[in-house]
């Protein structure tokens, strides 16, 4: 009855006639049902004795103003409120905070309407510490007791979850006194503790727009720099970046600006740690410089990261062990590399509901090529949204993560070789884990990650590192990048500042990792130069003539057909490869790019290859 008054006027009109008469002249439907239902109400809120109510009841439902149904309710309602607040005027009134014997907050929530409101206001004021709000949505941030982990990087100390109606009944009782009141058998009208239905809970919680709430945006396990090039430090809540600090380690301050002499020894340290592994090139060690500080870097420069490809030519090379030690500063998750697109989609939403920065695919197997339009969407997307698997609800995250992949001999396919960083591992010899912890300035460096005095001395070293290009000034390169240019740059800057060179210049080798778009420049280039095809464009059809073997069984095309124009060993129609062929326009392999012309006059489509000197 919510259109109804909480309290009538001093009277009611008691003439039916009258009434009847008022209802007529009211031209809207609605409002005139709502007037009728108001004065039923009426009735009933100032004990109208029962034979004008009659009365009125029949000459309504007459007059078709009111079904006798309808008039009942509204009736009862009336009385039942009138006797409620008559109660209530006798009714103590909650007692004061200060009186309360534990001193804890006191929140009145008799009756649903009543607990929401009042439930909702101080949710809003910020009564509850550990209550943050992410995405429109009230989260609880809290310690999780049992990890069972037993990797060399600890968990997160702290995580932050969604809050459900059970969390939030289970927050109320701790942390104020929720009441209601009753009529106890004599009458009267008492306080007594109320843990309030999970329908009113859940209610409060569907709100989205909670002003009073601090803003999350994360938990990070490591210092990071602000927007403004300072470091948060200072373990909590941080209302500059809507972070919070939890530290995986204590760590003694960092100054603004290092001495010389912290700067030499923190970079004498790091390249302790890093000296051992078998890079490839330069550019291998520089590339996983830059990873490693990308976590603290990213709040500062609020763009997106490269996809992290640590690949090695043998097992035991050190690849897993570099993902550790990112691990083991801020924290990381490893899952089973999940196949196919679907599955893929489902793992990533898990990851992102939990708060490590790194998210791993370990170990995938020995040379998978990873080509994903599900992946490479995800690396180029600031915020990831998908649909709860069994549900018709989505999920909406920040994607604000580093992800990577490991394995050995990995190969990459589609967009994502633009859109990856690597860091290759080579030992150049047979069986490597027999190598003895002799041949190693740190023995044992999995072992050594795992206390935590050492893990301290990584991470303080490399915030120095950090500080110290911020006090020259945060020097850039010029990195492009596609998306990731910002990253680059200042990644590249920092790597550079502290000496390190090399630092991207394996893009060629990277680019050499897409199988299929060299197969592609091969296939074009065979196009332009070998096949004699009409320069001014070919039809599909006399295109797809072409691949047909001869009759002696050879090949004109060499083997350079690349398979996404093939259905295993059979060649589609003229129609299907033009379809197929459309999707490859203007995108340039090497120095050749396919072009599409439509004939003036047939406006049949011509297919053609163009070229281009290569930048010197």
């Amino acid at each position: 009855m919510s259109a109804l008054p909480e309290a009538p006027g001093p009277g009611v009109e008691l003439d039916v006639a009258t009434v009847v008469a008022r209802a007529d002249a009211v031209a809207d439907e609605l409002a005139r049902a709502r007037t009728v239902r108001e004065h039923v109400y009426a009735l009933g809120w100032h004990g109208v004795e029962a034979l004008v109510v009659d009365d009125h009841r029949e000459a309504l439902a007459k007059e078709r103003l009111i079904l006798k149904g309808a008039f009942d309710r509204a009736h009862k309602a009336g009385v039942t409120d009138a006797r409620q607040a008559a109660k209530t005027t006798t009714t103590r009134q909650p007692r004061p905070v200060h009186d309360r014997p534990d001193g804890r907050p006191d929140i009145d929530v008799t009756g649903a309407p009543t607990a929401i409101r009042n439930l909702t206001t101080a949710l809003d004021a910020g009564v509850f510490a550990d209550l943050y709000v992410t995405g429109g949505q009230v989260v609880q941030v809290a310690r999780v007791s049992g990890d069972i982990s037993t990797a060399a990087d600890d968990p997160l100390p702290l995580v932050s979850a969604p809050l459900t109606a059970p969390a939030f009944a289970q927050i109320l009782a701790h942390e104020t006194y929720a009441y209601r009141r009753v009529t106890d058998p004599a009458g009267d009208i008492t306080e007594e503790e109320h843990a309030p239905a999970d329908r009113i809970l859940t209610a409060v919680l569907s709100r989205r727009h909670w002003p009073g709430v601090r803003p999350l945006r994360g938990i990070v396990g490591s210092p990071v720099l602000r927007p403004d090039g300072s470091l948060l430090q200072t373990p909590g809540y941080d209302p500059d970046t809507g972070l919070y600090f939890a530290p995986k380690v204590p760590l003694p301050p960092v100054p603004d600006r290092p001495s010389s002499e912290q700067v030499t020894a923190a970079k004498r340290f790091l390249e302790m740690v890093l000296h051992d592994f078998p890079w490839v090139a330069p550019a291998d060690k520089a590339n996983y410089l830059a990873i490693l500080v990308s976590p603290i870097l990213r709040p500062y420069l609020a763009t997106l990261t490269p996809f992290w490809v640590a690949t090695a030519t043998t097992a035991s090379s050190g690849k897993s062990l570099l993902v550790d030690m990112v691990g083991s500063i801020y924290g990381k998750q490893q899952n089973p590399w999940p196949g196919g697109d679907e599955e893929l989609r489902k793992a990533v939403l898990a990851a992102l509901r939990r708060p490590e920065p790194l998210i791993c695919w370990d170990n995938i197997a020995e040379g998978t090529q990873i080509k994903s339009a599900v992946l490479a969407g995800l690396i180029t997307a600031p915020e990831w949204s998908d649909r709860v698997l069994g549900s018709s609800k989505s999920e909406k995250h920040a994607n604000d993560r580093l992800w990577a992949v490991t394995g050995n001999n990995l190969r990459l396919g589609g967009d994502m070789a633009s859109r990856a960083i690597v860091v290759r591992l080579d030992p150049n010899m047979p069986n490597p884990e027999a190598r003895p912890d002799s041949a190693f300035q740190i023995p044992n460096l999995q072992a050594w990650l795992t206390d935590a005095p050492n893990r301290q001395a990584l991470q303080w070293n490399l915030l120095v590192l950090v500080a110290d290009w911020v006090a020259a000034g945060a020097p850039r390169t010029g990195h492009l990048m596609r998306q990731f240019s910002p990253w680059a740059q200042a990644a590249g800057g920092f790597v550079t500042h502290h000496g390190l060179t090399g630092f991207l210049d394996n893009t060629a080798d990277v680019a050499d990792m897409d199988d299929q778009a060299a197969l592609w420049e091969a296939f074009l280039a065979r196009w332009k130069t070998h096949m004699g095809l009409n320069a001014q464009g070919i039809t599909s059809a006399d295109l797809r003539a072409t691949f047909d073997r001869e009759p002696d069984g050879s090949d004109r095309w060499d083997g350079t057909i690349p398979d996404d124009l093939t259905d295993g060993r059979h060649f589609p129609s003229a129609v299907e490869l033009g379809k197929r062929l459309r999707g490859h326009v203007g995108r340039w392999y090497g120095p050749y790019v396919l072009r599409a012309d439509t004939e003036s006059h047939s406006k049949v489509r011509l297919w053609r290859v163009e070229t281009r000197e290569p930048t010197p």
